[in-house]
């Protein structure tokens, strides 16, 4: 699956996007950015905490609880704001 990160999860982990082949225990959103915070230290950063950051799967918003299987992109970023 292809991983694009935006805003400073991006900055910290120095791509704006890879493809990614998660072991298979890894079925949410939530076990996603467990997985990007404990492969190395750019997602130990970038995924410090997690509670804050959003997700989107093939271009749909997603709470931590939803499946990736089958995603052919996950996008994740920090909240947006905006007037």
């Amino acid at each position: 699956m292809r991983l694009a990160y935006f805003a400073w999860v991006r900055e910290h982990m120095g791509v704006a996007e890879e493809d990614a082949a998660p072991p298979a225990e890894v079925a949410t959103v939530a076990d996603l950015i467990g997985w990007l915070a404990a492969r190395d230290e750019r997602g130990g950063q970038a995924f410090a905490e997690p509670d804050r950051i959003r997700a989107a799967i093939d271009g749909m918003m997603a709470v931590p609880g939803t499946k990736i299987a089958g995603a052919g992109e996950v996008a994740l970023f920090p909240p947006v704001t905006g007037g």
